[in-house]
């Protein structure tokens, strides 16, 4: 497990750090190559750090949305502190939706909810929830 973690996350290191050396867009070798992702479902499993490799291999189909030179759009955000919190969030892997099954992270919602009301200017006593995008908004 150790070493696969951290294959991952020098993968990971290695694509930020150099963003800034590439393209923005995508390289179109690199996109004209991604059909090769395609096939059946395999009955086996594979090695977890082949699949990573061959991922990695198709890094550069990314468009560089966490680079500096990235002026599409208000998407993204993949700052180091935030990566590194995404990592120990997926890690812990816990639901906020249910305060006995994960006290940590409903109390670190209700943290950030906080914050959310004072930045807005809302009343005290603003209640409020996160969701998981526009649908489950919607919803």
């Amino acid at each position: 497990m150790r070493e696969l973690l951290s294959d991952a996350a020098e993968r990971a290191i290695r694509y930020l750090e150099t963003i800034d050396d590439r393209h923005v867009a995508p390289d179109p070798a690199v996109v004209a190559r991604l059909s090769a992702l395609e096939g059946t479902l395999q009955p086996e499993s594979r090695d977890p750090q082949a699949v990573l490799a061959e991922l990695d291999q198709f890094a550069a189909a990314t468009m560089g949305i966490a680079g500096r030179r990235f002026f599409g759009f208000v998407i993204g955000g993949a700052l180091p502190a935030t990566v590194a919190a995404a990592w120990l969030a997926t890690a812990w892997d816990q639901n906020a939706g249910l305060v006995v099954a994960a006290p940590l992270a409903a109390q670190l919602e209700d943290v950030a909810l906080g914050w959310l009301v004072d930045l807005l200017g809302l009343p005290a006593g603003t209640g409020a929830g996160f969701v998981t995008g526009a649908t489950m908004a919607n919803f």
